[in-house]
């Protein structure tokens, strides 16, 4: 695709993070997924740069505050998703809301670290669980620091949008077993899942590949929940987002 002066538009990688996060884990992509790919980082409100805005916690909320910004895209601006845990399940609801709505959607949904809407989810399942059960669950995936102590500074600022996020997650995993709202896409799609991540496995990450109509691949990277920190995912996501532009490019050349 070219703009006005001739150039090739890069595809662009909008990408969302983790519960509790905000764009860190993305810090440095920009120099390892390649050429013609940018890198753009999307935090939710209550995270990140967005700090000081309340968090979403359902569906509805996190589509008003993320639709205007797609609907407003040049629509000749080739574009991918990536979403990390619970960025999968806002990637995807994303996607699902784009098709809904007749506004162009990506050229590629790209998830890791999320099992599928229709298997169990150990953190987002426990959204509801006292402090303490959840504390546990999340120290076990190695997401409360060494140093945090019961009403220290963590547990003030950052287990209770932690906790917010866990039920956004909860909420978007119910919503996308729902006729209305969910079901298979007409995207391709790219799952990726980290070799030592307990909380959503190769095996369980495989269940996505039934999410849609298009070409699918499952992907296994070095890492645990996090591996999004590597240098593997974002160049297999540089090297994706490449592939399916020259794909759709060639099939548009041949119906135009």
């Amino acid at each position: 695709m070219t703009d006005e002066q001739g150039g090739t538009r890069p595809v662009r990688l909008y990408c969302f993070a983790h519960a509790g996060a905000g764009t860190s884990s993305f810090d440095g992509w920009a120099g390892r997924v390649g050429p013609g790919v940018e890198v753009v980082p999307l935090p939710l409100p209550g995270r990140g740069s967005r700090v000081g805005e309340p968090t979403v916690t359902g569906r509805e909320a996190l589509l008003a505050d993320l639709m205007g910004h797609f609907a407003e895209a040049p629509r000749s601006q080739p574009f991918a998703l990536y979403g990390h845990s619970l960025g999968a399940m806002v990637a995807y609801t994303l996607a699902r809301a784009l098709r809904d709505a007749a506004l162009p959607g990506p050229a590629l949904l790209a998830i890791g670290a999320c099992p599928p809407p229709t298997a169990p989810s150990p953190l987002s399942d426990a959204c509801a669980l006292p402090e303490a059960d959840l504390v546990g669950l999340l120290a076990e995936s190695g997401a409360v620091p060494d140093r945090a102590a019961p009403g220290g500074f963590w547990y003030r600022t950052v287990l209770p949008v932690l906790r917010d996020d866990l039920a956004l997650a909860h909420r978007l995993r119910i919503a996308a077993r729902e006729p209305a709202t969910g079901g298979p896409l007409n995207i391709p799609l790219l799952v990726v899942a980290g070799d030592r991540d307990p909380l959503a496995r190769p095996r369980d990450m495989a269940g996505w590949l039934d999410w849609t109509q298009e070409d699918s691949a499952l992907h296994t990277v070095p890492g645990d929940h996090y591996f999004a920190g590597g240098r593997e995912l974002p160049a297999l996501l540089g090297r994706a987002c490449r592939t399916v532009w020259r794909t759709e490019r060639i099939h548009t050349s041949h119906t135009a």
